[in-house]
This record gives C-alpha cells, sequence and structure tokens, in this order.
C-alpha cells in the first residue's frame, strides 16, 4: 500500500492516478497515524519552499514522516517534495527536512530567454549510477517539468539523473531508501509510469 503525503501542495489526483496505473493500491496520509498503513511513501508538491515546511508542520507531519524514513520505508519525493528534503532553500530563506546535506537555489539567468520557471518537457541524463529506478527508460529520455529552484547536493554521488536548462542541474537523487526526482513523473507519459512502477517495484532497493 503506498501513501501520498497531503499537505496542501501539490496535485493529489494526479498521483494516485498514476500509481493506480501501475495496479498498486494507494491512499491519501492525511495525519500523523495513517504513515503506520503505508508500506511505501510519496511525497508530491508545486508551490512554495516555505508554504510547503509551513503545512507539513502545521498538520503534524514532520516529525513521523522522518520516523518513517528513518525505519527504511520506500520513499519518493517529487518537485517541490524533492527540494524539502534538503537543509536549507534560497526560496524564502527556509530551512527544510534536513534529510539530505545540501540547498535549494533559484535559476537565474543572464540569457533573457531562458524563462523562469522552467516549464515543460526536458531530458534526463542518467548512466551507469540510475540504477533499477530507470530501468527499462532510455537515457536522455524527455519527462515533464515546472519549476525555479533546483536542488545542489552536497554529496555528487547520490545524484543518477541530471538534465539541463541554461545549466546543468539535479534531477534525480537516491540515498538508500530515499529517491526523489525534479520532474513530474505523474505528467511525463509513459516513461513517467515506467519510473514510478520501478519505485513501486522497490527493485531499486537491492
Amino acid at each position: 500500500m503506498t501513501g501520498i503525503i497531503n499537505y496542501g501542495a501539490g496535485n493529489i489526483r494526479s498521483v494516485q492516478s498514476a500509481v493506480s496505473a501501475c495496479s498498486e493500491k494507494v491512499f491519501v496520509i492525511q495525519k500523523a497515524a495513517d504513515f503506520e498503513e503505508a508500506d511505501r511513501i510519496i511525497l508530491p508538491g508545486v508551490g512554495a519552499f516555505a508554504d510547503g515546511m509551513k503545512s507539513l508542520r502545521a498538520k503534524g507531519l514532520v516529525e513521523p514522516l522522518v520516523r518513517e524514513i528513518a525505519r527504511g520505508k520506500p520513499f519518493l519525493g517529487i518537485c517541490l517534495g524533492l527540494q524539502l528534503l534538503f537543509s536549507h532553500s534560497e526560496e524564502g530563506d527556509c530551512a527544510g527536512l534536513g534529510l539530505l546535506d545540501g540547498k535549494v537555489k533559484r535559476f537565474s539567468f543572464r540569457d533573457k530567454t531562458l524563462r523562469i520557471p522552467h516549464m515543460g518537457w526536458n531530458t534526463v541524463k542518467t548512466g551507469a549510477k540510475s540504477g533499477m529506478l530507470f530501468q527499462d527508460i532510455p537515457d536522455g529520455q524527455y519527462f515533464y517539468f515546472a519549476h525555479s529552484y533546483y536542488p545542489v547536493p552536497d554529496d555528487p554521488e547520490i545524484v543518477i539523473g541530471t538534465s539541463v536548462y541554461g545549466i546543468c542541474f539535479t534531477a534525480a537523487i537516491r540515498k538508500n531508501n530515499l529517491a526523489g526526482v525534479q520532474f513530474h513523473p505523474e505528467k511525463s507519459g509513459d516513461h513517467g509510469i515506467r519510473f514510478m512502477k520501478n519505485f513501486l517495484e522497490e527493485k531499486w532497493l537491492r
């Protein structure tokens, strides 16, 4: 059973639909006690970093989320859900969950033809480190992005996918039972569903 955290910062329905398309049972985590029912956890998200952290705290979801991750439950952060894993964000000068060392930075370009936010389809370069999370997904495949900020991990070894928009930036990470993507697999067609299926099957943990 997969639990999707509802903290008012994500399109829950589209993520639910993507998980259901993988023939997986799914429910929405609304309160701390709900985490016990989840075999794996997804934290989606769009919007502002500070607002996301404020909402997680207000709903009492930070401590149970950190606890379940520490227990080894598979976790996937999507877009803002990935960024919230890090220590700090430039957006709102705000502390994150601190589960990964690093910061979240805003795109800044001299080239004014590069619009912010970065929205639309872009390629993701993977490689040997991507492992089972990108199984059966060709290197350089297109995924859908919608973001103005991107994570900069202190440890480059956790980066398993990159994309280029003015700069090369982190598009996917993996550390132990933690996975995160800056793109939206739920909006990325067949290859997005394939990515979700790979996460749900947990072969990537081996």
